[in-house]
């Protein structure tokens, strides 16, 4: 056997050419406007304050359970922000960056993450405060007028001693007079009573919330989504989009968009290899099986008791 060939075998260029566009492609939920308005409202405090000469911008708190979709929002938003090359008052294109947290963080930590994110590698030896002055210089001569911290949830703790510190540095680079930064924080609901507890820097920032699936209010745009993603790898789904599907692929999902939209590319994945053209519900169980490690003959796609049989908490916790 050639190495090619060797290649072959874990590689699936024709799945590759299914998954790629399905994976790109974004539909576009009554949130992103909300979200969008926002995050303009925010960038209009900015240029203005900037050409005022005044000493505070504006943030955004972005927050929502686990997997409703936040993260995928949040980089179509900055993505298409930076592609745009708004021009600010100093003349150059403002630009944003991200940083993802995860586990404990303290403020060190932070300012080495946030240097990343701006392109700049730095030794962990430095001085605290010297990681930050790095991180005001780099974010002025790169023209990044925000950072976007995503999971931010991750740098509190009940009843943590380093809680204010944290708050009371978001706010300082909100109000810094050399180069004040925009603040993008997002995570679970939990990060709303730390912002809140600070009200300085609660005044500074927006609320967004984005909220799980709700099938009386969303069923028109999850019924959209399904026919999206459908519509791009020619497979008919007609007969399958009825108010009892829907509502057993949203207690499948947990309610969350980000899950659907997971168990949705993959079925279709599969589907199109298998050369099928029409989808129906048994696809689904096949697939949410294969996720979760239940059966695929009794899921929530399958039973007829499906809310008395599966406990949605429980559907959550087997996806991840």
């Amino acid at each position: 056997m050639t190495e090619s060939d060797m290649e072959d075998d874990y590689l699936d260029m024709e799945d590759i050419s299914i998954a790629g566009p399905m994976k790109m492609a974004h539909f576009e939920l009554p949130r992103a406007k909300e979200l969008r308005g926002a995050f303009k409202r925010c960038l209009r405090e900015y240029y203005v304050s900037r050409m005022a000469g005044n000493l505070e911008v504006r943030g955004l708190v972005v927050t929502g359970e686990s997997r409703v979709g936040k993260t995928r929002e949040m980089k179509k938003l900055i993505g298409d922000f930076n592609k745009s090359e708004t021009l600010m008052p100093d003349g150059r294109p403002g630009k944003i960056v991200s940083c993802l947290l995860s586990g404990r963080v303290t403020y060190k930590d932070l300012g080495i993450a946030t240097l990343k994110a701006l392109g700049y590698d730095i030794q962990g030896t430095r001085t605290q405060v010297y990681i930050w002055e790095r991180v005001l210089f780099q974010a002025e001569q790169q023209g990044v007028i925000g950072i976007h911290y995503d999971e931010c949830q991750h740098v509190f703790r009940d009843g943590g001693k380093t809680n204010q510190h944290f708050l009371d540095s978001f706010k300082s680079m909100m109000k810094e007079t050399r180069w004040p930064l925009m603040m993008i924080l997002s995570g679970v609901p939990s990060l709303n009573k730390y912002i809140r507890s600070h009200e300085q820097l609660d005044n500074l920032v927006e609320p967004v919330r984005f909220h799980e699936i709700n099938v009386k209010r969303d069923e028109e745009y999850l019924a959209r989504l399904l026919y999206l993603y459908a519509d791009q790898v020619e497979i008919n789904i007609e007969q399958l989009v009825t108010q009892d599907f829907l509502t057993r692929l949203d207690y499948a999902c947990s309610h969350r968009w980000g899950l659907v939209i997971e168990l949705l590319i993959e079925t279709l994945i599969e589907a199109k290899l298998k050369k099928k053209k029409q989808l129906r519900a048994k696809d689904f169980a096949k697939e949410f099986a294969l996720k979760t490690g239940t059966r695929e003959k009794y899921s929530p796609f399958t039973a007829p008791d499906f809310r008395e049989a599966f406990d949605s908490q429980k559907l959550l916790e087997l996806q991840g």
